[in-house]
């Protein structure tokens, strides 16, 4: 069985290909159809040549839906015709950290669509363990965003969201916005800034309870003028250093400042900043077997995901979709990728 594969084989250059199927090897193994995908940031970092640890030629792309088309002898969770989403994740299983249920930062921690080929081909096969399945009722473009939710979850997990908080979200991106769903749907008051109209606009349509553009106005004073002591809680959702450092200055005391970002240059953070205000600092990376909960989220029909797509594309036009979503990033959120 053929099929087509969109390979990036050189920078900002994707070919799609006719090449044979992958096949089931092991009997633990799914084979899915991928039927739609999301182009995440990270895509975008690889795409300009930006990722030492991406080897080319590769198959981009790990936010993916699909349908089980065939299983594996001894699989057992799944059956042909299920309605699939992929976590991505993919760890060793055997190390301190992954028996302590942490494989997300599995010192040997890989991705499907980074390290490992991923969803931009008709077909991928994957463990039955990293399949869930999703309600019918959720169309394919839709359940493309259980995994940014999932980092979503994760996020709030890490830094304890709770009702009444008072939270800053910096940056109206992705995951802003889905960082967004999940903190109003625990019941925190959020305010989000960003430094584009079009992107704070769906902010307000995802329930932000206050936006502010901060190219055209001072953040700390526009976040001390509706929090008048500081933030509970300032999530930094760009993942700037500069970013990170204006966090804790937007704070009040005994807050918590999320970091999630991958910026290699050091923050200029006086440690008199967090020891006065006895701040506390937490990480969180991609999710950590939170897909369970987000298909529990979706159930509850709470989250907005058609107004984080953008723009959509079938799989021959990826190079535009690329492109495109490049050129107009200001105004987009989500490209998907279709079958």
């Amino acid at each position: 069985m053929t099929m087509r594969s969109a390979k990036l084989t050189a920078p900002k250059k994707i070919d799609v290909m006719t090449e044979e199927a992958p096949k089931i090897k092991d009997a633990n193994e799914v084979m899915v159809q991928v039927k739609a995908v999301g182009i995440c940031g990270t895509d975008l970092h690889i795409f300009h040549g930006e990722r030492a640890d991406v080897q080319l030629p590769c198959v981009m792309g790990h936010e993916l839906s699909g349908l089980v088309v065939e299983t594996g002898n001894a699989v057992k969770s799944h059956k042909v015709g299920d309605k699939v989403i992929l976590d991505p994740v993919i760890a060793c299983g055997t190390c301190p950290i992954c028996k302590k249920g942490h494989p997300n930062v599995c010192s040997s921690v890989k991705c499907f669509g980074v390290h490992v080929d991923g969803g931009f081909q008709d077909y991928i096969v994957v463990p039955e363990a990293k399949l869930y399945k999703v309600p019918d009722k959720l169309s394919f473009e839709q359940a493309t965003l259980a995994e940014p939710f999932s980092i979503a979850i994760n996020i709030a997990s890490q830094l304890k969201v709770s009702s009444g908080d008072q939270v800053v979200i910096i940056g109206s991106g992705t995951i802003g916005l889905v960082c967004l769903q999940v903190f109003k749907g625990l019941g925190a008051k959020v305010l989000v800034s960003d430094i584009e109209d079009a992107k704070l606009e769906v902010a307000k349509k995802c329930g932000a309870d206050k936006i502010i553009n901060s190219a055209k106005e001072d953040l700390k004073d526009a976040v001390f003028n509706y929090y008048p002591i500081g933030a509970d809680l300032v999530l930094d959702a760009v993942g700037s250093a500069a970013l990170f450092a204006l966090s804790v200055d937007l704070t009040a005391p005994r807050a918590r400042v999320g970091v999630i970002g991958f910026d290699a240059e050091p923050a200029k953070i006086p440690p008199i900043l967090i020891t006065r205000k006895e701040l506390t600092i937490v990480g969180s990376r991609m999710n950590c077997n939170r897909f369970p909960e987000v298909i529990e989220w979706f159930g509850k029909g709470v989250l907005k995901t058609d107004l984080l797509i953008s723009r959509q594309y079938p799989i021959e036009e990826i190079q535009k979709a690329f492109d495109e979503t490049i050129a107009n990033i200001k105004n987009t959120v989500k490209t998907l990728i279709t079958f």
